[in-house]
This record gives structure tokens, sequence and C-alpha cells, in this order.
């Protein structure tokens, strides 16, 4: 597989989870629409990884990680956004916590940080 094809891959992959996520808040399942959310992320600064260095991306679900570890130049606000990103993954909360960010996801919150996972998914792309 070529570099491209494998950038090619994860862009691709973020994609597909971007349009689960529209699918998933269509729906009302707002927390899962966010983890989504927080996957097209992660998988875009994979992508961002591999076409940078052209070797395969860090295995974690942190964001800023993957941000610095790709030697991205961004902002602070922007690095404040995606901690609060990484914290949409879901499968790393227990189920007290999982109870607590249900209660949080109402649908104008859900919407408010789809918004701000778009503007970064747009930003991504162009660093690519």
């Amino acid at each position: 597989m070529t570099k491209e094809e494998r950038v090619n891959y994860w862009i691709e992959a973020a994609e597909k989870d971007w349009i689960v996520a529209g699918h998933l808040f269509e729906k009302g399942d707002y927390p899962y629409a966010l983890f989504f959310g927080h996957l097209t992320i992660e998988k875009l600064l994979k992508a961002i990884y591999v076409n940078r260095f052209n070797e395969p991306p860090p295995f974690t679900h942190r964001l800023i990680y993957l941000a610095e570890k790709a030697e991205l130049d961004i902002s602070s606000e922007r690095m404040e956004i995606l901690e609060i990103i990484t914290d949409f993954n879901l499968r790393a909360r227990y189920p007290d916590e999982k109870f607590l960010f249900y209660k949080k996801c109402s649908r104008e919150w859900t919407e408010t940080y789809l918004k701000k996972i778009e503007e970064i998914k747009g930003w991504l792309l162009k660093q690519i």
C-alpha cells in the first residue's frame, strides 16, 4: 500500500464516521453522535501523521497526543476543543461516567459540539 493509499484510507474512514455521526444525531442518539465525531477527528489526525511521516500512526485515542505527534501548528483554542472531544470516546468510560455524560448530551449541547468538530474537521483536511 502506498503512502497516498494509507492517507486516503484514514480520510475515507473519517468521512464514513462523520456520516454516521449525522445519522445518530438525527435519530436523537447524541452521546454516540459525539463518539463518532471523536472517531472522525482521530482518523483525520492519523491521516496527517501518515502523510507527514509515512509510517503507521500511534495507537491511541488521545487527540492532543496525536496532534503533537503529527507536529501540527495548532492554536490553544483548538487544543482545548481536542481535549473536550477526547472525552467523547465512550469506550474509555466507566458506567457511572457514561451516565453523567449521557445526561449532559442534550440536542443543543450535542449540536454545539458537532459544529466545533466540523470546524476542526475542515481545518484538519486542509493540513493534509
